[in-house]
This record gives structure tokens, C-alpha cells and sequence, in this order.
């Protein structure tokens, strides 16, 4: 079967995703799935729509050298609405930038591509937190799905491995590291670089934006944490509830004393029920060597979960060489995401 993929946002994470997509097409081929792009939008570099196929190529060309992609398109499209609803797209991919705030508009990209008949799957926490029971609802109301294995941990499977691991189990508690750029900060920071040199390493591998506030504050990660608990808590959580405290006020003379101690500082997640609550907290913590976070360093992230049937059960993604937790890993994810659509699995 052929499908036509729509791409809203053109980042470092989607143009991933369009290299994997190719590199993948042999294997998708065998197993009768054939694709084209029919329609982009970028923040900065126009938009392009082609309902017979885009020059995918030339597009990542012209991005990465700054230039503008409406050349290519076969019709003026102004905005991201504008593409998914002359893409004629069978899959939409959302990666526009996270608005931990409101969700939009990503929110506003899912429902449209939903109401037009298409699967919808994301990188994007923020529809997930601001609008999954909608969205979920919409979706099975046309036949179609609403996926975002990516939002948490990248390319690692959480809500699929849950969901599909433990049926009818419930959840009680969650705690893990989200955010591998603060991680790699702290790492860094603990063999003897500064904040200001940590983050720029992050930068230049493409882990952390210019502006990593969303990051060191704390709030990439609280997404995060309201994500898993608005979908494996059944309970609805904003980031705003779980009002994280970043790094920024974690010295090198505190690391080096917690190094003194055998300890080290971590920015830990949680998320634990309470009678019929849920208490959420995103902070940075001291961990000894008898905690599984002490032993997550770089780019490594990771999460346990206690259910009323399994204790402590774990999915980590740990760095290796060339694998840095950035924008490939969380491709991955999505490319996940279609291939299961297309097999039908659910």
C-alpha cells in the first residue's frame, strides 16, 4: 500500500525522520508499504505541498542551507493548516516546536489531520498533555490513529510497552531521568567543565536548543512526567501541576562535595498515586550507588515502573558511541509509529 506523508515542522528531528524514512525503504518495500511526501512546513523556510510527491532530497537541501522550500510546491500554501489539508496525506507527523503551556498548535495540526482522514503521530508532548482524550477520541471516531511513542524517552518504547505488557495492571508509581540534556550537563559538570560549557556541548549535538530554558528548568521534563500519568495514570496532569526546579542552582562545588560523598546529582521524575491523587514532582536529587539513576550518565535516560502485580520493572536507553539521544533516537520513534500503523498493530 502507498501512503502520502505530510511533515509539519522540518527540524533536525523530522529531517531525521525523512533520511530514516529512505533509508528504511528497501524493507518497507518488502513488506508492501511504499511512501512519498506530499506536503511540508517549516518555522522559517516556507511551506510545500505536492499531492504527487515532493522532491524530499531537494527539500532537505535547501533547509539546510537556508533556503526557502515553497519553490517547490505545486500550489501557495501559507501555513501548516494550509498543507495538511491540500497534502492529500494518508499520515501526518507533528514535530512543530512543544508549547508546554497550551499544546498549541499542535493541538490544532492533529485534530485537522484527523478530521481529514488521516493518521496522526507525534513528537509533540504537548497534545498529549493538553488534549489526549480528545484527540484519542477523535481519532477511533474516524477509524483512524493518534500515536506518540516518541514523546517520552525518544526512540525507547514506553507507552507501547506498558500498554501492551501489562494489561489491566495498575499503575501506582513512576520514577525516572527524561531529559538527557540536563543529564549530560551534570555528567559534564562532574568531570570538571562548567554549566556555560556543558550546555554548549549539548548544542553543538543538537540536544539542546539555543534557548535550553525549556530543558534546565525543568519543564521538558515535567511534560514528560504529566504525559505518563495523563496516559498510563488515567489521570489528566499539566506541567504547570508537577512545577518542576531545574539545574540552575546546582554549583560545581556542590557536585564536587556530592562526588566527595559518592554521590551525585540527578534530575529526577516521579510520579506516585495517593489515594485517589496523583503527586508529581520534577527535581534535581542527590543518588548513591545503590540507586539505578546513579549509574544513567550522559545522554542515558530511563524509567521504572511499580504496578500492583510487577515491582520495579525498567526501560533504560543507554548512550553508546555515535548515539548521543538526540534527534535520531526520537526519529526513530516515529518511524515506529508508521510501521506499526501499517502492519496494523495496535
Amino acid at each position: 500500500m502507498h501512503y502520502k506523508l505530510a511533515l509539519i515542522g522540518f527540524g533536525n528531528v523530522a529531517r531525521a525522520l525523512a533520511r530514516l524514512l529512505i533509508r528504511k525503504q528497501p524493507l518497507l518495500k518488502e513488506r508492501g508499504i511504499t511512501f512519498s511526501f506530499t506536503g511540508l512546513s517549516t518555522g522559517r523556510h516556507g511551506f510545500a505541498v505536492n499531492p504527487d510527491g515532493l522532491d524530499i532530497q531537494k527539500a532537505l537541501e535547501l533547509v539546510e542551507s537556508g533556503k526557502d522550500i515553497s519553490t517547490l510546491s505545486t500550489m501557495p500554501v501559507k501555513d501548516s493548516l494550509g498543507v495538511i489539508r491540500n497534502s492529500s496525506a494518508d499520515v501526518m507527523f507533528e514535530n512543530s516546536p512543544v508549547n508546554t503551556q497550551t499544546g498549541q498548535p499542535a493541538l490544532d495540526h492533529i485534530r485537522a489531520a484527523l478530521n481529514f482522514g488521516m493518521h496522526a503521530i507525534t513528537a509533540n508532548k504537548g497534545p498529549v498533555v493538553h488534549g489526549y482524550r480528545e484527540l484519542t477520541s477523535l481519532a477511533e471516531s474516524k477509524g483512524r490513529k493518534f500515536k506518540f511513542e516518541s514523546t517520552v524517552l525518544g526512540g525507547a518504547p514506553v507507552f507501547s510497552v506498558f500498554r501492551g505488557a501489562f494489561p489491566l495492571a495498575e499503575l501506582s508509581s513512576l520514577q525516572g531521568i527524561f531529559n538527557a540534556t540536563t543529564n549530560i550537563v551534570l555528567s559534564r559538570m562532574e568531570n570538571g567543565e562548567s554549566y556555560e560549557q556543558a550546555i554548549q556541548y549539548c548544542q553543538s549535538i543538537g540536544v539542546a536548543e539555543t534557548d535550553p530554558t525549556n530543558d534546565v528548568d525543568g519543564w521538558d521534563a515535567a511534560i514528560k512526567v504529566a504525559a505518563l500519568v495523563t496516559v498510563l495514570m488515567d489521570t489528566p496532569m499539566t506541567p504547570q501541576q508537577v512545577n518542576p526546579t531545574g539545574i540552575r542552582g546546582i554549583s560545581p562545588q556542590m557536585i564536587a562535595q556530592a562526588k566527595a560523598e559518592g554521590k551525585r546529582y540527578k534530575l529526577v521524575c516521579s510520579a506516585k498515586k495517593v489515594g485517589d491523587k496523583v503527586i508529581a514532582s520534577v527535581a534535581p536529587q542527590l543518588v548513591d550507588s545503590a540507586s539505578p539513576l546513579y549509574g544513567m550518565m550522559n545522554s542515558s535516560t530511563g524509567i521504572t515502573f511499580q504496578t500492583d502485580v510487577i515491582l520495579d520493572y525498567s526501560i533504560t536507553q543507554t548512550e553508546h558511541e555515535g548515539m548521543k539521544g538526540g534527534p535520531i533516537e526520537t526519529a526513530y520513534g516515529l518511524f515506529a509509529d508508521f510501521v506499526n500503523i501499517t502492519l496494523k498493530v495496535s
